[in-house]
């Protein structure tokens, strides 16, 4: 698991930026890198790798935007703040990515049947060498910033370019079996390779955007921590209601707790209170809203305390509905 260091949100804001700069200015390095080396070398492997590059470019592009956006505070109408822009940008790349899939199947496909090769492979595989060592530092740099501020955007960038240097690699290996194995049809092989993992990594891709943009459900993992959190509170006697979600790099949390009935409404303030402290200093970045309800009291059947005791042992621990 990654440790997260806290750091102030204006600063996390400041670095993230930072990262999608740094992201911007390598993508538009090999861009030009990579271009040079595709007319150079005639490569479908080099052409899908071009094409990957743009991708970047632009994926780093909407990353800048969406972690700008997902900065703004709430406001009069944004009253839960602007963190789906995150999501809403990743739809964005997967549907660029999926038609650079299709465009490069296509053509790798249209070279397997014209029996085509590689012109000249050296260019290439300087520039692929180059794409590696430039790609490695950004990476380095990326896992520093995601430290410091656990960004989901930065978070799917980094492992969108750790992905790169196999890829970088593949197109090194297209190259010299091309030329130099005299292996038919090789180039095109992996560049259908290549348009495979483009259109897995859309995929994927989507996957978690639409969690985000549907409001899915914390892992449970990540749910069993902050309840075993939230049961260090002498006063708790139990956690109803449990729901969560995510919003760009904020997370949002509500939930009910029992508290003994006869506690005043000032006592009352005080322990949620106290919860909210408990679990912000272990969750930060993470909006709670508590509701108090007397020991025992239930409020919705099919998602109430029975269902959450039956896949949470931390709550069992507090003994759960009385009577």
């Amino acid at each position: 698991m990654t440790t997260v260091h806290h750091t102030a949100a204006a600063d996390k804001g400041a670095l993230n930026r930072r990262a999608a700069f740094a992201s911007i200015a390598v993508a538009m390095l090999l861009f030009g890198l990579k271009g040079w080396a595709v007319l150079s070398t005639g490569s479908l492997a080099m052409l899908g790798s071009l094409a990957d590059t743009a991708l970047d470019l632009v994926a780093s592009l909407m990353t800048l935007l969406g972690v700008w956006i997902a900065a703004i505070p709430d406001d009069a109408n944004h009253r839960f703040g602007h963190g789906k822009a995150e999501a809403l940008a990743a739809m964005f790349q997967v549907v660029l990515i999926s038609l650079s899939a299709i465009g490069l199947a296509i053509r790798a496909i249209q070279e397997l049947l014209s029996h085509g090769g590689v012109a000249d492979p050296g260019d290439g595989i300087v520039v692929s060498v180059i794409a590696i060592a430039a790609t490695l530092a950004l990476v380095a740099y990326q896992r520093w910033v995601i430290r410091r501020t656990g960004s989901l955007a930065i978070s799917t960038d980094n492992v969108h370019y750790r992905a790169d240097l196999l890829l970088n690699l593949a197109v090194i290996a297209a190259l010299a079996l091309d030329r130099w194995g005299h292996i038919a049809g090789v180039d095109a092989g992996f560049a259908l390779a290549i348009a495979g993992w483009l259109g897995w990594g859309a995929w994927g891709a989507s996957q978690h955007a639409i969690e985000q943009l549907m409001d899915k459900e914390w892992p449970i993992e990540k749910r069993e921590r902050f309840l075993a959190v939230a049961a260090r509170h002498p006063a708790l006697k139990g956690i109803h209601d449990l729901r969560t979600r995510t919003s760009g790099n904020r997370d949002f949390v509500q939930f009910h707790v029992w508290v003994d009935g006869s506690m005043t409404v000032t006592a009352a303030h005080r322990v949620m209170d106290e919860i909210e402290a408990l679990l912000g200093r272990e969750f930060p970045d993470t909006e709670i809203l508590i509701h108090p309800d007397p020991e025992g009291h239930i409020d919705e059947e099919p998602l109430g305390a029975q269902d959450l005791l039956a896949e949470s042992p931390a709550l069992l621990a507090q003994g759960g509905p009385r009577g």
